[in-house]
């Protein structure tokens, strides 16, 4: 990679670091999960809202590198407005660039600002902080989608 992009890459992260957006806790939603990162302590809140199949929003609270700060933040741009089966699969393009140890390409066109974590992919110790905001948002988004089926179903008796 040059050396133009890695510093392009590492504004467009502290960018989402500094200015994190959709950060804090917000209501409506279905599913919370709390995550943490035990190799350095990096810890995420995150709720998600889906209606009709769609991600209508993701909030979190966290707490940690600038790196799982910024990805968190990069990942809701990414998934919110997007039907849950196309942001799954954003999310698997994500989780190939991070678990390629930077041989993998990242599509622009898919990822956005995600492609600036393609450098990350090179140091094994950091790949687990970037994905610590999409572990958390896949997590709550099966939650979510589980707890409107059984609504969906009627419901259980509480």
């Amino acid at each position: 990679m040059s050396a133009e992009l890695d510093s392009l890459y590492q504004e467009i992260i502290l960018d989402h670091y500094k200015n994190p957006h959709h950060k804090g806790l917000r209501d409506p939603f279905e599913a919370e999960v709390h995550h943490v990162n035990p190799t350095c302590g990096d810890e995420v809140t995150l709720r998600v809202h889906v209606a009709d199949g769609v991600v209508a929003d993701v909030s979190y609270d966290a707490v940690g590198c600038s790196i799982s700060q910024a990805s968190t933040s990069v990942m809701t741009d990414l998934v919110i407005g997007k039907p849950v089966e196309e942001a799954m699969s954003i999310h698997e393009e994500f989780l190939t660039l991070m678990q390629g140890k930077g041989n993998v390409e990242p599509d622009e066109e898919v990822l956005e600002d995600g492609i600036a974590f393609s450098g990350v992919a090179k140091f094994p110790a950091r790949v687990k902080c970037a994905l610590l905001g999409w572990m958390a948002w896949k997590d709550a988004t099966g939650q979510s989608l589980d707890s409107q089926s059984i609504s969906s179903q009627g419901g259980t008796d509480d």
